[in-house]
Parts: C-alpha cells; sequence; structure tokens
C-alpha cells in the first residue's frame, strides 16, 4: 500500500487543522495539500509545504510592494515572456516541497538534478518495509536496438511470466536475508547500515524534496518527456498535474515554450529561411549531420 496506517492517520489529522495566514496562497495548490497521489505499485506524492503563486514570480519580476494595478492579463503576459525570454529568476521565487515514495533505482535518476534540498529516510536507523517494485507485464520490455538507453518491444508469456518471477523471488530472497541478519535469534545482529547492502535496486525509499519552481520545471521538461524511463516519467506526469493547479500561467507558458516548443540551431534556422523562399534542401546541403537531420525533420514534421 502506499501510504502506512501511521502516515495515513497523521494526514486525517493534518487536515482536519486549518490555520488563518497573511501570506500569499495558490488555491489550486491548498486543495493538494495532504492528499498522497499514487504512483506505480507502491509509490506516491503528495504537497508538504509550498511558497508563492503566479502573482509571486510577477512581484519578484516587477521588484514591487503587493500586486500593484497590474491586471491579471498583464501578470499572464508578463510570466510568458519570463519564460519566451530564459529569465530564471522570477520562477525561483516560487518553492515547493514533496513527500515523495520511490523504488531505490528511480531515486538513483532523481538525484542526479543536483539543485535540490532532499532529506532521505535513513536504513541505517530504520528498517525499510519489505515492498519492491515490480513492473505490470506491459511494462516489461526488451533492450532497445536502436537506442542503448530505451526499450524496444514488449515482452510477452513465457519470457514476460519468467521475468516476473526471477524479480519477485530475487526480491523476497534478499529481504528474507535482510530480515535474518538484523535480528539473529540469540546474537546480536548485523548492524542495519550493512545489512541493507544486500537489498535489490527496486525496493522503496521516501525522501522529502525541495525545489525552487525554475529547477522543478526543467526536472519535468526532461522527465515528463515521451523518451524518459517510464518508472521517473510517472512520477513526472503526477507532478505536472500539481504544478499546473499550483501556477497555471506558468504552468500553460512553460506547457507552450518548453513542452511543446523546440529550440532550433542556426543552421536549421537557415533551412526554414531557405525552404520558406521555395529552396529544395538536403541534408547534404543543410550543414548539419545525419542525426541532427533527423532531429530536425522531426520537428518541422517532414
Amino acid at each position: 500500500m502506499p501510504l502506512s496506517p501511521e502516515q495515513a492517520a497523521e494526514i486525517e489529522e493534518q487536515r482536519r487543522h486549518s490555520q488563518a495566514t497573511l501570506r500569499a496562497v495558490s488555491p489550486g495548490m491548498e486543495s493538494h495539500l495532504y492528499t498522497a497521489y499514487p504512483v506505480l505499485d507502491h509509490g506516491f506524492v503528495r504537497v508538504i509545504d509550498y511558497m508563492g503563486d503566479d502573482a509571486a514570480i510577477c512581484q519578484a519580476a516587477r521588484v514591487s510592494y503587493g500586486k500593484g494595478t497590474k491586471s491579471v492579463q498583464n501578470d499572464e503576459g508578463l510570466i510568458r515572456y519570463l519564460m519566451r525570454h530564459w529569465h530564471s529568476t522570477p520562477f525561483e521565487m516560487c518553492e515547493i516541497k514533496l513527500h515523495v515514495k520511490l523504488p531505490v533505482f528511480v531515486a538513483r535518476q532523481w538525484i542526479r538534478h543536483r539543485t535540490a534540498n532532499v532529506n532521505e529516510y535513513s536504513a541505517r536507523y530504520s528498517i525499510l518495509d519489505r515492498e519492491f517494485y515490480i513492473p505490470a507485464e506491459d511494462a516489461l520490455a526488451a533492450q532497445s536496438v536502436v537506442n542503448n538507453q530505451g526499450r524496444g518491444a514488449a515482452l510477452s508469456g513465457e519470457e514476460a511470466e519468467r521475468v516476473l518471477r526471477y524479480l519477485r523471488d530475487d526480491a523476497s530472497r534478499c529481504y528474507d536475508h535482510y530480515e535474518e541478519m538484523i535480528s539473529d535469534e540469540g546474537q546480536q545482529g548485523l548492524a542495519r547500515e550493512l545489512a541493507r547492502m544486500n537489498l535489490p535496486a527496486n525496493i522503496y525509499t521516501q525522501w522529502y524534496w525541495k525545489v525552487d519552481l525554475h529547477n522543478l520545471l526543467h526536472f519535468l521538461r526532461l522527465r515528463a518527456d515521451s523518451h524518459a524511463q517510464y518508472e521517473i516519467r510517472v512520477y513526472a506526469e503526477e507532478m505536472c498535474k500539481i504544478v499546473s493547479d499550483w501556477v497555471p500561467f506558468a504552468y500553460s507558458a512553460f506547457e507552450d515554450y518548453r513542452m511543446g516548443g523546440a529550440t532550433l540551431s542556426s543552421k536549421a534556422l537557415s533551412c526554414i529561411r531557405r525552404m520558406l523562399v521555395g529552396e529544395t534542401v538536403t541534408q547534404e546541403s543543410s550543414g548539419m549531420s545525419k542525426g541532427e537531420w533527423r532531429e530536425f525533420e522531426a520537428v518541422i514534421g517532414k
């Protein structure tokens, strides 16, 4: 289960109490507080706290006191301008703190984004739960033959059953040994910080992850992309829903300019200009490599 009974009881207790505040609040984000959204088989994402909203981005950009006399339309236009011209500092004025439960191998990908504050559940002091990520059968895929970092066709039938059996059996066996090592009958038992080293990478861990909006959007641009690994992408997709309610103007601009837009090289722009005046441009005459040309064709839908 994503939440333990103790965590669920604690969250329910927190939800029952509210306090008046003079700070800026985002109604969309308020609805997400203390709610754990399931991800994968045992994981979740939930908002612990946040700071700022769309207005805070504009306030920082204008360096003004309060909202002033600017209209909502002006705020949206300013945010789009900031996003369009890569002005990152105003977006850093908003922050979010998340509680995330995720498999260790996903956490090791996630932690490569070194622009956040992280505090992880300690297996030196506490005993990890017997919870492992076991993929659904349709998420089992062979290694891609064209991309060393990607997946190919899905496994099926006996091959898929064999892989799932290995994953379940190996995880269970490792955890059995982990339990035995830390609680040997009649003996002191191995230190938890040593016993944990035989646990598989699909065991679940938890952490608090605090990040500003600028760096969060960079994370989402990479990890919510269709080319990202599925197991981290589903976390990013859940976070996108939260961010879209928290800062709707900023997220709309992010979708438009980052997720839905494209960055073109000077050579690519030159090719487009030549095409617009009727010139036939090929890879050989473009000045681009074959890889660049394939990506260029994908962008212009050729």
